[in-house]
């Protein structure tokens, strides 16, 4: 297959599996790699044989014998730094979320049209076997007219840092933005929305948490300041709506997983099963989606060009599918999860459009 040149931007702890995910893509090449940690930077690139380091990801954007670069930075860097490689003229792969403001987002998006170049985030759950049966089932009309949708996702203990993993800046709103609906609620509200066909928002509520016990040394040292449960309540047209709920940290043994109802059928992600009526008797579906991935494999055209994020990627650059509407998905989750902070410090609903006009930009340079 076409070989692919590219560069990544921060070889941290999202920047490593990155690497480690093209290392199985057949085609993906990366030739340049660039972060401000000299030590970690030689180390990784030593490690996965990259020829180029940058501590400054400015010279590695004057290369011109990339196609495109992967950003792996925190929240509040995403679009400055995507930004500039799109002005560089470089595609760009980031990892979610789109940024860390939907005004930060919507200029990324603005650059990607403006410089004809390809813009694409990291949303993995777009590419995971229940999210693929389930546009099966919708696209085959089983489910018929949605109506009403539920984005779940359960850590009991999983707080970045001071629960045990990962750096204190995944806890700080002045580099990550936010908290349990930033690092994972993008995941299973975005989810629902390409499931949902992307219905355009128009009222949000929501309320945010932190309530749950923490080490105090590590409390004070981590600077916390984000929510570690969010939800949330969105109002689409056509009378549509999705409630949301996302944990870092809940003492409690789980939250029921994301589904979707419609008027023909009902479909949950996590496990996945589909819901109907036959013949007047109540009917529960499994499926074997391992099976099902074997045999899509097997007999489908360019099935693996679906295999995750990455994959996908690298198949749009050598011509052999078009870019899924990633970045367009990631921008309006990105409204909604502001809606939500919104509706919560103002203590009442909010309108999309209100979010959208009131968003500020939360970049650093």
């Amino acid at each position: 297959m076409k070989s692919i040149r590219l560069g990544i931007i921060g070889v941290g702890q999202i920047g490593k599996v990155h690497l480690k995910n093209y290392a199985n893509i057949a085609g993906a090449e990366i030739v340049a790699a660039a972060d401000v940690n000299e030590a970690e930077l030689k180390r990784v690139a030593e490690l996965h044989k990259i020829p180029n380091t940058y501590l400054d990801y400015r010279e590695l954007l004057k290369r011109d014998d990339l196609a495109a670069v992967d950003v792996c930075l925190h929240n509040n860097l995403h679009a400055p730094v995507s930004i500039a490689a799109m002005e560089a003229g470089k595609d760009v792969y980031c990892e979610k979320p789109i940024a860390g403001a939907y005004a930060d987002g919507q200029r990324m998006l603005d650059t990607a049209k403006a410089t004809g170049r390809k813009l694409h985030i990291q949303l993995n759950t777009l590419f995971n076997m229940e999210t693929r049966a389930a546009q099966e089932l919708i696209r085959g009309g089983q489910v018929g007219h949605m109506y009403y949708a539920r984005s779940s996702g359960f850590r009991r203990r999983g707080r970045p840092f001071v629960d045990g993993y990962g750096t204190s800046n995944f806890v700080k709103k002045a580099i990550a933005a936010g908290g349990a609906l930033y690092d994972m609620g993008i995941y299973h509200i975005a989810q629902m929305l390409y499931l949902l066909q992307q219905p355009k928002a128009l009222r949000i509520s929501g309320k945010i948490f932190q309530e749950t016990e923490m080490d105090a040394a590590r409390r004070a040292s981590s600077g916390y300041d984000v929510e570690e449960l969010a939800c949330g309540f969105v109002k689409f047209g056509g009378g549509l709506t999705l409630d949301i709920i996302e944990s870092w940290a809940a003492h409690l043994d789980g939250f029921e997983g994301s589904f979707i109802l419609g008027s023909k059928g009902g479909i949950r992600l996590a496990p996945f099963g589909y819901f109907s009526n036959l013949h007047d008797m109540e009917m529960l579906t499994t499926f074997n989606l391992d099976r099902a991935s074997k045999r899509w494999h097997d007999i489908r055209e360019n099935a693996d060009v679906y295999d995750s994020s990455q994959h996908h990627w690298i198949a749009a650059h050598q011509g052999r599918v078009e870019l899924m509407p990633t970045a367009q998905v990631a921008l309006q989750t990105m409204l909604i999860q502001e809606g939500i902070y919104m509706s919560d410090r103002l203590g009442r609903e909010v309108s999309a459009d209100e979010v959208a006009a009131e968003s500020k930009s939360k970049a650093i340079a």
